[in-house]
């Protein structure tokens, strides 16, 4: 087994400067994303979802990326889960997607807060039966006995289903995240990596400056 410290990649595939990310942030990481979707990235819309528990304790997990718009980045999940209870003490929020394959990396923070019901009911009706099935099965991060339990809960729900819609739960739908600062980073030889990032002002306008590595 090597060494975990000797571990390391020189990465030597592109470059980025300011003229080429633009004035609009959501702009940009909708063009990385469509060249993530192009190199056939493993899992594209993963990212990292950090929030913070109402003693100041980070938590930090993926979801999966549902929407991208001007007002933000939404995902969906149980709002009795244990991000759901951090965000409901805690509204301040980060993201990291990291694609690999490209050496990018963007992290995104803000402030999160839930769509619509409406909006929460269209994708919920979207997804696959068994998904649907599962938002009304699993707990979201309480404890169980046994995966028994979510299988008898599975088995009985589909029972009651059978032959007809399934209901978004209440306590399932979406969030999203409406960011304040955007940080595109493209990885370069001999670790000097190039950082944009984009900050939002109180009148909602974006400016623009490099970090160092």
């Amino acid at each position: 087994m090597s060494s975990i410290a000797d571990i390391r990649t020189d990465y030597k595939r592109a470059s980025l400067d300011e003229l080429e990310v633009g004035t609009d942030p959501v702009a940009f990481f909708s063009q990385w994303f469509s060249e993530a979707e192009r190199a056939a990235v493993n899992e594209v819309n993963a990212m990292t979802l950090a929030t913070v528990d109402e003693q100041s304790r980070p938590h930090a997990r993926i979801v999966l990326l549902k929407g991208v718009s001007n007002e933000g980045f939404t995902f969906f999940t149980n709002y009795q889960s244990t991000k759901g209870r951090n965000i409901a003490v805690n509204p301040h929020a980060a993201l990291v997607f990291f694609w690999p394959e490209l050496e990018r990396q963007v992290r995104i923070e803000g402030t999160i807060e839930k769509v619509s019901a409406a909006e929460s009911d269209e994708y919920y009706h979207i997804r696959p039966r068994g998904s649907r099935l599962g938002a009304w099965a699993s707990p979201q991060s309480s404890v169980i006995a046994e995966r028994s339990v979510l299988e008898q809960n599975e088995k009985e729900l589909a029972a009651r289903y059978e032959g007809k819609e399934i209901p978004r739960p209440e306590h399932w739908g979406g969030y999203r995240l409406h960011p304040l600062r955007i940080e595109f980073w493209q990885g370069r030889p001999s670790r000097l990596h190039d950082r944009i990032c984009f900050e939002k002002d109180d009148s909602g306008n974006w400016s623009k400056f490099r970090l160092a590595p």
